[in-house]
C-alpha cells in the first residue's frame, strides 16, 4: 500500500515540479515588446528631454553654451539635464520661411514618438522613415549629424521648432545632438 502512496504522490506531484521548469525552457515571445533597456537612451541622463521652451520675446537674445566640469564650452545645439542648449536666434534670417510648411504639418511630435529611419540620402541630406515621411536637413546643420548613425534603430525625435515657423527639430536619443529639419511629404 505504501508504494501505491508514493506511486500516487509522484505522479500527482510531478506536474507541479514540472510546471517552473517548463516556464523557464519555452518564454513567451511578444516580438512587438521592447526591452527597457532596449536601445534607452545614452544623452540627456538617460531620458528623452520634454519639448524646447520658445524663447522670450522682446529680450536680447544670446546663444546658450554649456559649460562643462573640465573648464571646455559646448557651442553646439544639444539638450543637458532637459535644457535646450545652442539654439539659433528666432529673427535668423536663415530660417525665414515666407510659406511655412508648404507639404503640410507633420503630427507626431514630441518625446511620446521615437522613430528609426529607413533610408537615407547623405546627398541630398535627406531621409525616410517608415511609410514613407521623409524630411530635409538644414544645410548649415548638416556637419552636425552627418557622422550619426542613421540606420541604427529607433533613435529620433523630432519636436516643433517653437522658435522658427515652418521647422522642426530632429533629437538624436544618443548624442543629445539636435538639428533643424523641414518636412517635405509622404
Amino acid at each position: 500500500m505504501k508504494r501505491f502512496l508514493y506511486f500516487v504522490a509522484f505522479f500527482l506531484g510531478s506536474p507541479l515540479l514540472a510546471d517552473p521548469v517548463f516556464a523557464q525552457q519555452h518564454p513567451p515571445q511578444h516580438p512587438e515588446e521592447h526591452s527597457p533597456q532596449q536601445n534607452a537612451p545614452r544623452a540627456n541622463q538617460g531620458h528623452i528631454p520634454p519639448p524646447p521652451p520658445k524663447a522670450q520675446p522682446h529680450q536680447q537674445y544670446k546663444r546658450e553654451e554649456e559649460h562643462q566640469f573640465n573648464g571646455s564650452v559646448d557651442r553646439s545645439p544639444h539638450v543637458s539635464n532637459d535644457h535646450w542648449y545652442g539654439h539659433d536666434d528666432p529673427g535668423d534670417k536663415r530660417y525665414h520661411e515666407d510659406h511655412p510648411f508648404p507639404h503640410g504639418h507633420f503630427a507626431r511630435v514630441g518625446p511620446d514618438y521615437r522613430y528609426r529611419v529607413s533610408r537615407i540620402d547623405r546627398d541630398h541630406h535627406r531621409f525616410w522613415f517608415p511609410g514613407g515621411f521623409y524630411f530635409e536637413v538644414a544645410p548649415w546643420d548638416w556637419s552636425l549629424c552627418s557622422d550619426w548613425c542613421w540606420e541604427c534603430g529607433d533613435d529620433f525625435v523630432i519636436y516643433d521648432d517653437p522658435d522658427h515657423t515652418g521647422w522642426y527639430l530632429l533629437y538624436n536619443i544618443h548624442t543629445g545632438v539636435y538639428v533643424h529639419i523641414q518636412y517635405m511629404g509622404a
